[in-house]
């Protein structure tokens, strides 16, 4: 495909349909290789002859990758074009996956699996600019949703079949599946994704600007609270679903495939109606949150109804593509640093959650309590979201010219 500037259109032409579905494999094959591994980790534990603990740090070694290297990226290359960057830390990705299915001691896979979590946030932040940029402001919410329907369709298909693939054949073989993936997607992006002129004046000083907007600052709060909830409930979703519900273990992939689902169907949902009400939308998914995971203690009780639970709490991610949206309109010129950013606070929820999960379970209060814990974080996130809203009205009412504003 020719380098060009990508034009302004709806979702409906073949070039931008093939480049965000370029885009969207990348982001398929990063969310199987996060998510696959916490159905591995008593392989791996076994393999490398270390405690259920020590190789829950692998999944913690891949987090701090992502935190560590979302802002990194942004900020180190800020002038350089989004396309090649795109190809570079998808294969970055590439070579921490494989090293991570070579890897001959714990150490070393450490290592590995913090290599492959560096170019996680930035990849997915790119991507959603990218392809923001390709189409009109009314379907920006929809073209990130189907950049991020990868990673949701990852958690439906890719984890179950990654998981069931390393219970058969170990867990390296995994890791290199997934590799394989990236690689696939360096070779789409390069074919199908166009060129994208990055903005004038782009540079780290302009990308760090962005740093000094509170509605920033209170977005990415937003994420890494108000998303926690999911991670509380879906780290322990094996001992919730055997130990409480009394599901069968050989059921429990089935019921990780209904997680995919509410995922998937909450990317879909969530990215229609932030490109028509993109505040209610993040409000509502809140309140939605909240309740959804507050119920878990009784609903978990049955298999029925703690499956059904799992659907909603998957469902839950809905608020993740309103809340990289709105990173759009608050972050100004610093918008490649805070879309990056958006993934390092969503992998802080991550780790927050299933801290103050394991917090719970190890207090005595059963797997279900996950639940309660991730409705906290819930309401947290809600709180911020309010002074989030009442920031802004403040300011449109009261300027910087310490005039107010005209109604309508």
């Amino acid at each position: 495909m020719a380098e060009a500037a990508a034009s302004q259109a709806g979702l409906g032409s073949l070039s931008t349909k093939l480049a965000i579905f370029a885009m969207a494999i990348g982001s398929f094959g990063i969310g199987t290789g996060e998510f696959a591994i916490m159905g591995l980790l008593r392989n791996m534990a076994g393999d490398l002859t270390i405690s259920l603990q020590d190789a829950g740090h692998v999944i913690s070694a891949y987090a701090l990758g992502v935190v560590v290297g979302a802002p990194l990226f942004a900020i180190l290359f800020a002038r350089t074009p989004r396309k090649p960057l795109m190809i570079w830390l998808m294969a970055l990705f590439v070579v921490g996956n494989i090293g991570s299915a070579l890897a001959p001691d714990y150490w070393t896979l450490i290592a590995m699996r913090f290599v492959s979590g560096l170019p996680h946030g930035a990849y997915f932040g790119i991507a959603a600019l990218v392809a923001a940029s390709m189409v009109d402001v009314g379907y920006r919410a929809r073209a990130v949703g189907r950049v991020m329907l990868g990673l949701t369709i990852a958690t439906l298909i890719g984890m179950p079949l990654a998981t069931w693939l390393g219970q058969y054949m170990g867990w390296r073989p995994t890791f290199a599946g997934v590799g394989v993936i990236g690689a696939l997607a360096v070779v789409m992006i390069f074919r199908f994704v166009p060129a994208v002129k990055l903005a004038e004046g782009a540079s780290p000083l302009t990308e760090l600007s962005a740093l000094r907007r509170p509605q920033v600052w209170l977005t990415l709060g937003i994420c890494a609270v108000g998303c926690g909830g999911m991670f509380s409930v879906f780290t322990y979703v094996d001992p919730l679903l055997v130990d409480v519900a009394r599901i069968p273990q050989i059921w429990v992939p089935a019921v990780l495939a209904l997680f995919g689902v509410g995922m998937t169907l909450g990317n879909i949902v969530g990215a229609s109606m932030a490109d028509k009400a993109l505040m209610p939308t993040i409000g509502g998914m809140l309140v939605f949150n909240v309740i959804s995971l507050a119920i878990i203690p009784w609903t978990a009780q049955l298999w029925l109804t703690a499956s059904l639970s799992i659907l909603l709490v998957g469902f839950t991610v809905a608020i993740g593509t309103a809340l990289q949206t709105r990173l759009m309109d608050v972050a100004a010129d610093g918008q490649t640093l805070a879309a990056t950013l958006m993934h390092a606070a969503f992998n802080t929820a991550n780790a927050l959650g299933a801290l103050l999960g394991g917090m719970a379970i190890g207090a005595g209060w059963g797997p279900a309590a996950t639940g309660p814990v991730g409705a906290v974080l819930a309401v947290g996130g809600l709180l911020l979201f309010v002074i989030s809203v009442l920031l802004e009205r403040r300011a449109r009412a009261w300027p910087l010219d310490g005039m107010p504003q005209a109604a309508g």
